[in-house]
């Protein structure tokens, strides 16, 4: 990862979403993979819930997030599938005011190398809304691992260059090679 020496990190308030009609808190290992993660690079776990996939339970739950302004960013793991009952990318793209298209693109090509051919069943998609970045991924805890140390680490990371979405969505203004923002 390639690190600009005179920006400092931002420490983002982020919150993880685990889609899931089996899951608890208990034995949630996606979401709490993504918890560990993204406090060991320092950031904030915003809140956290567990939500059946289902269309309008995601929606209220990612909208409530979104008009949050202490929440940055939101994590999903989970209902990007094609089974019936998989429909995170239908509840969500709605909310988007613009898609994220390359962080599907990218996810599918890292995924490639790990799970061959069958990452062409992954829905993973990411989208930006009232400034709160949003990331969709894989309900496996190593499709999780895969999202966040290959895409989601450098582009909540203020350091990266030469784009990430810090500027976008920090409460305060940043310095970034992309221009700054408040």
């Amino acid at each position: 990862m390639a690190h600009h020496s005179n920006v400092e990190f931002v420490p983002l308030n982020i919150a993880v979403l685990t889609v899931s009609d089996t899951r608890s808190f208990e034995n949630d290992t996606s979401g709490q993979a993504l918890v560990d993660r993204l406090e060991a690079e320092g950031h904030k776990l915003g809140d956290r819930a567990i939500v059946i996939d289902d269309v309008y339970k995601l929606r209220a739950q990612v909208s409530k997030w979104i008009a949050d302004e202490n929440i940055q960013s939101v994590v999903i793991t989970g209902g990007t599938g094609f089974t019936d009952r998989d429909s995170t990318p239908e509840a969500l793209i709605p909310l988007f005011d613009k898609q994220i298209e390359g962080y599907g693109e990218l996810f599918r090509q890292i995924s490639f190398e790990q799970i061959g051919s069958s990452t062409v069943q992954s829905r993973s998609v990411a989208g930006v809304a009232n400034r709160t970045v949003i990331f969709c991924m894989p309900g496996s805890t190593n499709a999780c691992k895969t999202a966040w140390d290959g895409i989601i680490k450098e582009q909540l990371d203020a350091r990266h260059r030469p784009c990430n979405f810090v500027e976008m969505v920090a409460l305060k203004p940043v310095d970034t090679a992309c221009g700054t923002r408040s």
